[in-house]
Protein backbone atom coordinates (compact mmCIF):
# COMPACT_ATOMS: atom_id res chain seq x y z
CA UNK A 1 0.00 0.00 0.00
CA UNK A 2 2.75 2.74 1.03
CA UNK A 3 4.58 1.89 -2.62
CA UNK A 4 1.41 2.59 -4.27
CA UNK A 5 0.86 5.67 -2.14
CA UNK A 6 4.34 6.61 -2.97
CA UNK A 7 4.04 6.24 -6.46
CA UNK A 8 1.72 7.86 -7.13
CA UNK A 9 2.74 10.83 -5.40
CA UNK A 10 5.48 10.85 -7.09
CA UNK A 11 3.46 10.85 -10.44
CA UNK A 12 1.59 13.47 -9.26
CA UNK A 13 4.71 15.55 -8.84
CA UNK A 14 5.82 15.07 -11.68
CA UNK A 15 2.74 16.13 -13.60
CA UNK A 16 3.14 19.08 -11.72
CA UNK A 17 7.01 19.91 -12.47
CA UNK A 18 5.90 19.48 -16.18
CA UNK A 19 2.87 21.47 -15.91
CA UNK A 20 4.94 24.27 -14.29
CA UNK A 21 7.61 24.13 -16.75
CA UNK A 22 5.77 24.37 -19.66
CA UNK A 23 3.84 27.55 -18.12
CA UNK A 24 7.50 29.12 -17.46
CA UNK A 25 9.24 30.53 -20.55
CA UNK A 26 12.86 31.21 -20.42
CA UNK A 27 14.01 34.09 -21.09
CA UNK A 28 15.33 33.56 -24.20
CA UNK A 29 12.02 32.29 -25.43
CA UNK A 30 9.56 35.27 -24.34
CA UNK A 31 11.92 37.72 -25.54
CA UNK A 32 11.88 35.48 -29.06
CA UNK A 33 8.39 35.45 -29.06
CA UNK A 34 7.37 38.90 -28.59
CA UNK A 35 6.54 40.30 -31.88
CA UNK A 36 5.18 44.05 -32.94
CA UNK A 37 2.43 41.97 -34.32
CA UNK A 38 0.67 41.17 -30.85
CA UNK A 39 -1.70 43.67 -29.63
CA UNK A 40 -2.49 44.82 -25.84
CA UNK A 41 -6.32 43.51 -26.31
CA UNK A 42 -4.73 39.99 -27.93
CA UNK A 43 -2.00 39.66 -25.30
CA UNK A 44 -4.42 39.87 -22.30
CA UNK A 45 -6.71 37.77 -23.70
CA UNK A 46 -3.83 35.03 -23.96
CA UNK A 47 -2.98 35.50 -20.31
CA UNK A 48 -6.31 35.31 -19.42
CA UNK A 49 -6.47 32.07 -21.23
CA UNK A 50 -3.69 30.93 -19.38
CA UNK A 51 -4.65 31.57 -16.15
CA UNK A 52 -7.75 29.49 -16.81
CA UNK A 53 -5.92 26.20 -17.51
CA UNK A 54 -3.27 27.13 -15.03
CA UNK A 55 -6.53 27.25 -12.47
CA UNK A 56 -7.80 24.24 -14.14
CA UNK A 57 -4.57 22.40 -13.86
CA UNK A 58 -4.10 23.51 -10.01
CA UNK A 59 -7.20 22.29 -9.25
CA UNK A 60 -7.19 18.39 -10.98
CA UNK A 61 -3.42 18.30 -8.67
CA UNK A 62 -4.84 19.47 -5.65
CA UNK A 63 -7.91 16.68 -6.52
CA UNK A 64 -5.88 13.76 -7.27
CA UNK A 65 -3.86 14.88 -4.51
CA UNK A 66 -6.41 14.99 -2.13
CA UNK A 67 -8.10 11.85 -3.54
CA UNK A 68 -4.47 9.87 -2.93
CA UNK A 69 -4.18 11.04 0.99
CA UNK A 70 -7.54 10.51 1.49
CA UNK A 71 -8.21 14.47 2.02
CA UNK A 72 -11.84 14.96 1.14
CA UNK A 73 -11.41 18.57 1.64
CA UNK A 74 -8.57 19.07 -1.00
CA UNK A 75 -10.40 17.25 -3.25
CA UNK A 76 -13.64 19.51 -2.56
CA UNK A 77 -11.02 22.52 -3.16
CA UNK A 78 -9.80 20.85 -6.27
CA UNK A 79 -12.84 20.38 -7.99
CA UNK A 80 -14.10 23.97 -6.86
CA UNK A 81 -10.87 25.39 -9.04
CA UNK A 82 -11.85 23.58 -11.66
CA UNK A 83 -15.36 24.96 -11.83
CA UNK A 84 -13.76 28.17 -11.25
CA UNK A 85 -11.52 27.82 -14.46
CA UNK A 86 -14.87 26.77 -16.67
CA UNK A 87 -16.17 29.57 -15.63
CA UNK A 88 -13.02 31.36 -16.59
CA UNK A 89 -13.25 29.57 -19.79
CA UNK A 90 -16.51 30.31 -20.55
CA UNK A 91 -16.02 33.92 -19.98
CA UNK A 92 -13.24 34.33 -22.29
CA UNK A 93 -15.45 32.25 -25.19
CA UNK A 94 -18.09 35.33 -24.79
CA UNK A 95 -15.20 37.94 -25.21
CA UNK A 96 -14.03 36.10 -28.51
CA UNK A 97 -17.47 35.68 -29.11
CA UNK A 98 -18.44 39.64 -28.81
CA UNK A 99 -14.96 40.29 -30.67
CA UNK A 100 -15.33 38.68 -33.63
CA UNK A 101 -19.07 40.02 -33.94
CA UNK A 102 -17.25 43.61 -33.42
CA UNK A 103 -15.32 42.84 -36.02
CA UNK A 104 -17.69 41.53 -38.64
CA UNK A 105 -19.69 44.67 -38.00
CA UNK A 106 -16.57 46.63 -38.65
CA UNK A 107 -16.05 45.24 -41.96
CA UNK A 108 -19.40 45.31 -42.88
CA UNK A 109 -19.05 49.25 -42.21
CA UNK A 110 -15.71 48.94 -44.07
CA UNK A 111 -17.27 47.49 -47.28
CA UNK A 112 -20.42 49.90 -46.90
CA UNK A 113 -18.30 53.06 -46.73
CA UNK A 114 -16.17 51.83 -49.50
CA UNK A 115 -19.56 51.68 -51.96
CA UNK A 116 -20.38 54.99 -50.79
CA UNK A 117 -16.98 56.67 -51.81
Amino acid sequence: MRLHFRRRLLSLASMAALVISLMIQSPATAMASQTPSVTPVAFAAMTDKMSAKAKETQGKLESAYGEITGDTGRQVKGKAKQVQASAMNAKEAVKDGTRSAARKASDASDKLASKIK
